[in-house]
């Protein structure tokens, strides 16, 4: 009972450990059999909460672990048997946004008013029921001689004691740290019975201007002081530019008017109060130039206060955020140069392996028949029996049977008895790829003839692109056509004898980055 107070309209702050809770003294006797289940209002429907790993629901606990922004709103629990359904209890909760720049929400307090000389307990939030729980006493945000009790224990109080005292709870759940908050406006005030009735607009600022950011929501408290005795005809109101605001009860929750909530007369030590709350759901620049008076009416006498809101200055940026700000500005500089370095370096095996998961084919419907023709020294010298072994065997063995390409090698795929220079510019014409495999032997007329053939289309007609390879070092390449210079340095590929063999050398991976791109069988 004690836990489950019955609220209608609940606050809490967003980021902290919250429930809500019914006492099971509610429940009808006849509950067995029947099931709890808690929901909460979205478009004008109810919907049933799922349990999740943040929102917990526990018979007559729902459990926030923590709550957040977008949790507010209107809430239910009912039992049921699947036949007949009862509403146990409905809340409205509003999930404060937390204050940045301090320990406590000003939207969030309670008020208590003592008298001096007299002594009193203010007590922390029965949100945690573990009273292993760490708990921490701050008075105006600052360490509060280091108390750890639930309870904060005053003997005899005097003015010195007023202050903001906020307790924090610090709560395990699930190997994670949460914490719960409640904080207290302590009001001592020296004893005294010849006081005036008078009105105060609990702001925290001792001016006539309220300093608030536009678009945000801001709740003004006024709090009217009775004497020692309830006088039941008291009021007290809100007024706007001499305006009674709508009451809160009688406008929907998302309604962005300024709504006046109900009054709440309070007994304090041996003093009466009477408070109401002005809700300004969202602050706009109009309301700036309004004038919002509170006023008591209370034994034949009225009190007035007005205050008006004035649009918050612009924050210095907070040294954190600059601190953060500078890292990130000289890191990401540094991140982005490191990242251009490491796809320059490797930039063959990222396309490479881009292909590859994308599987992507560049082959498929233009008309080639074949990805490569491949040029090679002819002659029967035998100086060149590496390169002919090279052209014929080595390159299809990889290229063919390991990557799915197809070559064209004349000495292999042509039949003998044709026309051969036709037969060159003819198969040329229907390769993707010329791959010479130079060398300092490469003087046949018929290598030349390819060479030339080749050079034309790559650099005049633009169809074909060259590949050549470097078989064995050359020192002086006076012995190639002139245009052969105008070919990207990047195109040339020098094969490394052994240190090249294995398909995974980098001479295969810089071949088939030249190669179009075409799936791995």
């Amino acid at each position: 009972e004690k836990l489950c107070p019955l609220r209608t309209s609940i606050d809490v702050l967003e980021g902290e450990y919250f429930f809500l809770c019914f006492p099971e003294s509610m429940l009808r006797p006849e509950t067995e059999g029947y099931t709890i289940n808690w929901y909460k209002e979205n478009a004008g429907r109810q919907k049933l909460i799922q349990k999740t790993q943040r929102i917990i629901s526990q018979m007559n606990f729902l459990e926030f672990w923590p709550a957040e922004l977008n949790d507010s709103g209107n809430y239910s629990v009912t039992h049921s048997n699947g036949r007949q359904n009862f509403t146990i209890q409905k809340w409205t909760l509003n999930v404060l946004e937390r204050n940045k720049s301090s320990c406590f929400n000003k939207n969030h307090l309670t008020t208590e008013i003592q008298n001096a000389g007299t002594g009193h307990s203010l007590k922390c939030s029965d949100l945690s029921v573990n009273e292993n729980d760490s708990v921490t006493w701050y008075k105006d945000c600052k360490n509060y001689e280091n108390e750890t009790e639930r309870e904060l224990d005053f003997k005899t109080l005097t003015v010195q004691h007023s202050g903001i005292y906020t307790c924090k709870i610090l709560i395990s759940h699930n190997g994670r740290i949460y914490h719960s908050t409640s904080t207290i406006k302590l009001v001592v005030e020296e004893v005294g019975r010849d006081e005036e009735i008078e009105t105060e607009i609990a702001l925290l600022t001792t001016s006539s201007y309220v300093m608030l950011c536009v678009g945000k929501e801001e709740i003004l408290n006024c709090t009217g002081f009775l004497g020692y005795d309830m006088q039941e005809d008291a009021s007290l109101y809100w007024l706007i530019n001499e305006t009674f605001p709508e009451k809160c009860s009688d406008i929907p929750k998302n309604d962005p008017s300024i709504c006046e909530e109900e009054l709440k007369k309070l007994h304090l030590g041996n003093k009466f109060y009477v408070t109401r709350l002005l809700r300004i759901k969202k602050v706009r620049d109009e309301d700036l130039h309004h004038n919002f008076t509170c006023k008591l009416q209370a034994d034949e006498a009225m009190k007035i206060k007005i205050v008006k809101l004035k649009k918050e200055n612009a924050r210095d940026l907070p040294v954190h955020l600059f601190t953060t700000g500078m890292i990130l500005a000289v890191l990401l500089p540094c991140v982005l140069i490191a990242m251009i370095v490491v796809c320059v370096m490797f930039r063959v095996d990222i396309v490479l392996l881009y292909r590859n998961i994308c599987r992507r084919d560049d082959t498929a419907g233009d008309g080639k028949e074949y990805d490569a023709f491949v040029s090679y020294l002819k002659d029967c010298a035998s100086t060149s029996e590496e390169e002919r072994e090279f052209a014929l065997k080595i390159l299809p063995m990889i290229l063919e049977e390991n990557f799915g390409y197809k070559l064209c090698i004349f000495e292999r795929d042509v039949s003998p008895g044709g026309a051969v220079v036709d037969d060159i510019h003819s198969f040329i014409d229907k390769s993707r790829r010329l791959i010479i495999v130079l060398s300092q032997n490469y003087i046949s007329d018929t290598a030349i003839y390819e060479l030339e053939s080749g050079l034309h289309k790559a650099l005049v007609e633009r169809k074909t692109k060259i590949i050549l390879i470097e078989y064995m070092p050359i020192s002086d390449y006076n012995f190639l056509p002139e245009s052969l210079s105008l070919l990207p340095s990047k195109r040339v590929v020098k094969w490394k004898k052994d240190q090249s063999l294995p398909m995974n050398s980098r001479f295969w991976k810089n071949l088939r980055y030249l190669m179009p791109a075409k799936p791995t069988k």
